[in-house]
């Protein structure tokens, strides 16, 4: 089987928020109860040089190659999918330490009411069975495709999401 990630082109993302409606209807979470969705949408104000621009976000688990929060993870509740490559988690036995959020470098586990850790699996059943993720399927736009491990890492690097999230993410700090 393929391995894959998901790939987020921050210049087409218009901030509709389908991708987060599809995640949250794909995994059942309702934010009315408290719950945090696996995907969010974030419109960021960026000031430059005394100009003022605006770009979008759409940020989910990166499913990191090196994923910290497998590291963090004192009970091997997360793990990398050996088919697809897509972080996925069982918390069968999760004791809701938090080791994975604080190892997270972007935040993603969140912990439902039960304390136990939740976040995005990349629709991994669905990749399984050879459909999109539910974001990736909602996207009007293209921003997120599910692509290729090798043509990912292929992408100049100034289109890697993973580095301009973080740029960005730290400038907001």
């Amino acid at each position: 089987m393929k391995q894959y990630t998901i790939d987020f082109d921050m210049e087409k993302c218009i901030s509709c928020g389908a991708c987060m409606i599809a995640c949250m209807d794909q995994n059942d979470t309702c934010v009315q109860e408290g719950e945090r969705p696996f995907r969010s949408v974030f419109d960021l104000e960026i000031e430059r040089e005394g100009k003022v621009s605006f770009s979008h976000l759409s940020l989910a688990c990166m499913h990191c190659t090196d994923a910290p929060c497998i590291i963090g993870c004192p009970c091997g509740c997360i793990r990398k999918d050996p088919e697809t490559n897509l972080t996925v988690f069982d918390t069968a036995n999760c004791i809701g330490c938090h080791s994975c959020a604080m190892a997270c470098p972007y935040g993603i586990p969140s912990f439902g009411a039960d304390g136990k850790m939740k976040k995005c699996d990349g629709c991994y059943v669905r990749v399984h069975h050879g459909m999109k993720p539910a974001c990736v399927k909602a996207c009007p736009v293209g921003a997120l495709k599910l692509v290729e491990l090798e043509e990912a890492e292929a992408l100049p690097k100034e289109h890697s999401l993973k580095k301009k999230s973080r740029d960005i993410l730290e400038r907001q700090v």
